[in-house]
Order: structure tokens, then sequence, then C-alpha cells
């Protein structure tokens, strides 16, 4: 530990709680110093231990907790030590406010990192950023659609948890899990993304699961771009944004194409809201967006009210789109429930639809002449139909603040967060259909 970094300890260590660990922690560099029994973890408060979180955040060692008292903190929050937690005592309450002065509310590039119960708001890039990469970590590149690392060799950061968090007006992402692995983002809220709510990119295999999220009020609401292998996007209400889910592959990314994801259980709902952020490509009134995926499985979906398309399977001129599953989802009040429209020589073979809730397809009759299973080979049909013209968007920062979140249980007097070394992965065959009754509960965002 640095001598001043061990002057502030020294100063704070008689009011910091101890809690007894199960075994000693090797790694965090502060080697050598004997002020711990072996295998204690603390809890660090803020500001009554340390007056700020970042200054909280360089007392820590694995295995220690950040617990924050409400308040509006003005600071970007670096986390570069592993298996610390970082939670706020009210999730509303403690605000992570970046007054759109730096990149990101809290970056987290350590592994083992759990944040919780916090709001983060007004950054100019990212609400929370996880990430293995150097150049994604020094805030730029960080515009338009994302982060091009140019030569940067891929390098993962393994193992995070993102939960109970609300992101709000943010200028790229709410949060944003890029070049990560092993990871969950759970019962978070995300609004007034620029680009999206949520985000996962470049990783593969991703071992990444985003479930029991609400994502309103974005350009998109979750995104997910060259993110491949054990991916999982569940049970999240995505409603009221102007596209409520992507998965795609991008050039700007490493490791493409994207394949081999399972998007199931979502409410996607009414996504053509016109007081939301406008995102480069323009996309609006869409529910679901593959773009150049392949081996995904989109399965039991309730997707519903859309002007544009309730799901679109397309592709860029040069990245196939191939075997994607489409089953058990339903499809009600949307212009076009599923449509399929590729660019001529791109390759697009062997998507297919199996046992859907279906009014109308293009082309037509596509619960037929796609039915699951087709050959491998067959190339997929293809077909346009007229999309509504977008209204233009409003800048992030004037997007509607969020409603009271739920919050975490017990966040002041529950120890720190073990986060496992690999997340458990849902098992899609149990993830059922969202009840319609789902609808209800979001009709503020679906009214228009």
């Amino acid at each position: 530990m640095p001598r001043l970094a061990f002057r502030v300890w020294a100063a704070v260590v008689g009011t910091l709680t101890l809690v007894a660990g199960c075994g000693g922690d090797g790694g965090g560099g502060d080697s050598g110093e004997g002020r711990r029994p072996a295998g204690a973890h603390v809890t660090i408060r803020v500001p009554a231990d340390a007056p700020t979180i970042s200054a909280a955040v360089s007392l820590a060692q694995p295995g220690d907790l950040v617990l924050v008292a409400p308040g509006v903190y003005h600071e970007s929050v670096r986390i570069d030590r592993p298996r610390v937690t970082l939670r706020g005592v009210s999730r509303d309450k403690v605000v992570i406010d970046g007054r759109l002065r730096q990149p990101n509310g809290v970056l987290v590039s350590a592994p083992g990192v759990a944040v919780q119960n916090l709001t983060v708001r007004n950054n100019t890039q990212n609400g929370v950023l996880i990430t293995g990469s150097a150049k994604a970590a020094a805030g730029l590149p960080g515009t338009g659609d994302g982060y091009d690392t140019g030569d940067e060799p891929v390098t993962f950061l393994k193992s995070f948890l993102v939960s109970h968090v609300t992101a709000t007006r943010n200028g790229l992402y709410g949060i944003y899990a890029f070049s990560a692995q092993n990871g969950v983002i759970a019962h978070s809220y995300a609004s007034g993304g620029a680009d999206s709510g949520i985000y996962v990119g470049q990783c593969k295999p991703c071992n990444i699961v985003v479930r029991d999220n609400v994502a309103e009020l974005n350009a998109v609401g979750y995104e997910g771009t060259n993110a491949s292998e054990d991916m999982y996007v569940v049970r999240n209400r995505l409603v009221g944004n102007r596209v409520g889910l992507t998965t795609n592959s991008n050039h700007q990314e490493k490791l493409l194409p994207q394949k081999g994801s399972v998007i199931a259980g979502n409410l996607v709902a009414a996504n053509q809201q016109a007081a939301t952020p406008q995102q480069a490509d323009g996309g609006w009134g869409i529910g679901i967006g593959i773009d150049g995926g392949s081996d995904n499985q989109i399965v039991r979906n309730r997707v519903a009210g859309h002007r544009n398309a309730g799901l679109v399977l397309t592709a860029t001129a040069d990245i196939p789109t191939l075997a994607n599953q489409i089953a058990e989802n339903t499809f009600a009040d949307n212009a076009v429930d599923v449509g399929w429209t590729f660019p001529t020589a791109t390759p697009r073979r062997g998507n297919c639809l199996r046992g859907n809730e279906l009014r109308r397809t293009v082309p037509a009759r596509l619960a037929t002449t796609a039915a699951c299973p087709v050959p491998a080979g067959t190339s997929s049909p293809t077909g346009t139909w007229t999309a509504p013209t977008a209204p233009g968007g409003i800048p992030f920062t004037e997007v509607a603040a969020p409603a009271p979140q739920p919050q975490f249980p017990d966040a002041a007097t529950t120890g720190a967060t073990t986060v496992p070394p690999v997340p458990a992965l849902p098992k899609t065959a149990n993830i059922p259909l969202p009840p319609v009754s789902l609808l209800a509960a979001n009709a503020r965002v679906g009214a228009s």
C-alpha cells in the first residue's frame, strides 16, 4: 500500500467494522503491513470512514464492502481492486452524478467486483462500465456506437456482478460490459441511454446473464454486439424504447461474427417512443433486431405493439445470418410480426420458425416455408415492407427521471457479496412466456 494510503488507513482503521472471513486473501497488493488479522474483511463507510467513494475504494482489500450513505457524489469511481463490493444504503438516494463532466460513473477494471443498490447518472459515456480493455478504461474512444480499440489484444475481465443499479441519462450506455466474461447484470433499471440502456460487447464465450432488468426510454433497451456463446438475455422488461433489443455483428468490435445467444422470456413492447434519444442508425418501432447474428435462440418472448416490426432478421453486406431459431414466441399488435430482409449477396441459411403465435410475416407464410427444422444449406427468403417514419429524438439529458426502484434487500446490514468465478447459467427450457398482465404494468411508457 502506498504510504499516503497507509496514513489514511491509520486514521480511520479504528472506526471500520471488522467482519470475519472464511480465509486469507493474498490479492490487492497490500502484503507485508500486518494491519489485519488473517481472513478479516471490513466495511468501509462513506462518508463516516472515508470522505468520498473513491477514497473508500482506495482503502479496500479483496473481500471488503464499501457502504455508501445517502447523498449526491460528484466523482468518477474506479474499482481496480479485485473482489470489492460497492453498495449504496439506498438505491435512489445514493447518487453518483457525473454532471456531464466525466465519461463514467463507475468503472470496474478488476475481477470479482459487485456494484449494487445505487444510481449513476449524467455521464458523458457510461453509467457503469465493466471492462478488461485498457483503452476502454482510459475513456477514449467512446463515441458513436461504442469502442473501437484498434490493435489492442482482447483481454477479458473475468467475473462481475451489477445488481439493483439505476442508470439514467448517460451519453452512451447505462450499464456496459465490454471485453468481459463470467458476469451477471440483474434487477437493474436503465433509461436515457443515448445508445442503449444495457450493452454487452466483445466476448466469446461470454458466460454472461442479463436478467430481470427494466430498460425504458433508451435508444435501444438492450444491445449485444459480437457477444457470443453462453450469452443469456432473459426475463427482462424492454418497453418504451425506440428499439427493444438487438443482437448483432459489427466490425468496430473484435470477435465477430455474433453467435449463440439465448433471448428468452422477455417482455418487449411498445418500443417506439418519441421522447427518447435517437441512435445513429435511426431505428424505431422495432421489438427485436438480429443483424448479422447466427445460431441464436429467440424463445418464449412476448413481443407486442410495434409500428415497424416485432422481430427483424437482417444482415450487413458481408456477415452471414445463419441458423437462428425463433420458437414459441407470442406476437401481437405489430405492423409486421416477423420480417426477414437481407442484402442479396449475403449468405442467410437455416433460419427458422416453430410454434409462434403470429399474424403477419414478411415474406408471407414464413411459419410454413421456413418451419424448423430446415436443411442447413437452405437459403432463407427475403422481403421488404414500408417502415414508418421515425420521429426526431431528444437529448439524453432531457429524458424523464425514473421512479423509485426496488431496493437491494438489507443493504445496510448484509456483508460483502461473493461473486462466483462463473455464474449459474439459466436453463432455457425452464424460462416461461411472460404473462400478458405485464403489459398493463408498463402502460405509462406504452401509451405513445
